[in-house]
């Protein structure tokens, strides 16, 4: 199974944003997130925060499209990649805070749309006590800083290395939960493409394990297939 190196991604987080970022440039080639938040809502005069940005995979995506994106994340390395991206873009409507999902430097309903990547799923797997509570939290929070009818999206791992989607046993609370509380859902491709094996093992083994770096090479994967699960809810 794969994507569950927890302890060993939070200190990724924490220290490796140039390596991470070379990974994160490779995923979702043939432009599926873009596409899939433009099916569920518009992205034209939106102020738009993007929540455990980590280096602006979904901040520099956007950006381009929406009046402003503010981008969180707890990692001031990730950031510091993510500021580094905005900047380069020559872009100046967006704006790059340190902040938690559960409490955000943010005006009461100020937002008109939320979205978070592979990122607020670590609330439950990082809580497993209080997971439910945690969660809570989080959605009140998400409500007082958005406006009425406005979307949160949700982008989370069905599988990295499968072609179909696939549940995580780690996720294996937030899935659900996300049901409960009324997210409608999807899966989409967001495949890597590699420039060559050896790059495509070495970022593999890099993020999400040795089992998956071997996998990459035994099947000759400069493209690697993953699977990401769209989830979004009108607040």
């Amino acid at each position: 199974m794969y994507n569950c190196r927890m302890t060993t991604q939070a200190e990724i987080y924490k220290t490796e944003g140039d390596k991470y970022e070379a990974l994160i440039a490779r995923e979702d080639y043939q432009g599926n997130i873009l596409k899939t938040l433009r099916e569920i809502t518009p992205l034209e005069n939106r102020l738009v925060l993007d929540l455990g940005a980590g280096t602006g995979r979904l901040a520099c995506m956007l950006a381009p499209h929406v009046t402003h994106v503010r981008a969180f994340d707890m990692s001031e390395e990730m950031l510091r990649v993510c500021k580094q991206k905005l900047v380069a873009s020559g872009l100046t409507n967006w704006q790059v805070d340190i902040a938690d999902h559960r409490k955000l430097p943010v005006a009461d309903q100020s937002a008109d749309l939320v979205v978070s990547g592979w990122s607020v799923s670590y609330l439950a797997v990082w809580n497993p006590d209080t997971w439910r509570e945690e969660m809570q939290v989080w959605l009140a929070e998400m409500k007082r800083v958005l406006k009425p009818g406005s979307f949160i999206v949700l982008f989370e791992s069905l599988g990295t290395g499968n072609e179909s989607p696939i549940k995580l046993v780690h996720l294996k609370n937030f899935y659900p939960w996300l049901d409960e509380v009324g997210f409608q859902h999807k899966w989409i491709r967001t495949d890597y493409k590699f420039e060559s094996l050896a790059e495509a093992e070495e970022l593999s083994r890099f993020f999400f394990g040795d089992e998956l770096g071997s996998k990459v090479v035994q099947n000759n994967w400069t493209i690697l297939p993953e699977c990401t699960g769209v989830w979004w809810l009108s607040i």
